[in-house]
């Protein structure tokens, strides 16, 4: 019974490799791969000092083994926690991370700076908290343009990806400004000089149950986005209806009268992390499957926007 349940397992594990397609996996949509490379604790930023620079400026990085590409697209990985907890080794960033890389991608899962107020209950530390994730975000992708050949990667395709903060991170990067998430707060938080919106050139972005700060921001860039939410969702809203965040559908309506290419999946049934009851250190079986599901649409929506 033992031989028979590893057995199982193993197909389970292998079958998106053979059964991908009615033929050759294709690469960036099916599994092409179970052989990964995972290098960890790296920096992406080299003029930080000290505790600050080893605790928030590091990054796993994961790609196919026997991959010889030169120019593979980069997903650049960030986490949840409400801009207060978690860090690239939550197991939602790296069962994504091993399963875009299983399909040729280059995936890096980044730390971020944490805050050290109250985000989770404050309008104005959460802005903050996100102002902050966003200047090391745009730090990192300042760093992988600067070494692409060591990474072996196509700067002109880079994807940012989260849940939840991490998300809400993504959509800002791409469609805010430092100005924009300024005038957001009250209390004389410095800002420099406005910039131009994605100035980084990011191809797409992929939104796990994330939001944004305001959906007008959309109309400054024409980003894809592909969104996965639980309609059920009380932590990050999955439309609007009061809330300062604006969830997947509210993004979902919005792109969709401005003609950005989206898709939203959504989960009626289901809550923050497409999950029953919400409850960060529990990650149940059928959680995990959700969550795998949830990238192989948005693998899906990638291939079908950026790799055809």
């Amino acid at each position: 019974m033992i031989k028979l349940k590893v057995a199982i397992c193993v197909a389970i594990c292998i079958s998106p490799i053979i059964y991908g397609q009615s033929g050759k996996p294709i690469p960036y949509k099916d599994y092409i791969t179970s052989e990964l490379t995972i290098r960890k604790n790296l920096y992406y930023a080299s003029n930080i000092p000290g505790e600050t620079r080893k605790k928030y400026y590091r990054f796993d990085i994961y790609y196919a083994a026997k991959d010889s590409s030169t120019k593979r697209p980069l997903i650049i990985w960030m986490h949840g926690g409400g801009f207060k907890f978690g860090s690239k080794k939550a197991k939602g960033i790296r069962l994504w991370s091993k399963s875009f890389a299983r399909r040729g991608y280059v995936c890096v899962a980044i730390n971020y700076r944490l805050s050290k107020k109250n985000p989770l209950r404050n309008f104005t530390s959460l802005v903050q908290g996100c102002y902050e994730a966003v200047q090391d975000v745009t730090q990192a992708i300042t760093f992988f343009k600067a070494n692409e050949a060591s990474f072996g990667i196509d700067t002109n395709l880079i994807i940012l990806a989260g849940n939840s903060a991490g998300a809400i991170i993504a959509l800002q990067t791409v469609y805010s400004s430092y100005s924009d998430l300024t005038k957001l707060i009250d209390s004389g938080y410095e800002s420099p000089p406005a910039t131009d919106h994605n100035s980084s050139n990011i191809k797409a972005v992929i939104n796990f149950w994330g939001a944004i700060f305001n959906t007008a921001w959309l109309k400054n860039a024409n980003v894809p986005i592909v969104s996965v939410h639980g309609k059920k969702d009380r932590i990050v809203p999955y439309d609007h209806k009061g809330s300062p965040l604006y969830g997947s559908f509210a993004i979902h309506q919005k792109a969709d009268s401005l003609k950005i290419p989206n898709r939203v999946k959504t989960y009626d049934r289901y809550g923050h992390e497409l999950q029953k009851h919400f409850i960060p250190i529990l990650r149940s079986a059928a959680t995990k499957r959700r969550w795998l599901t949830a990238g192989s649409f948005a693998a899906d929506f990638l291939y079908n926007e950026l790799m055809q």
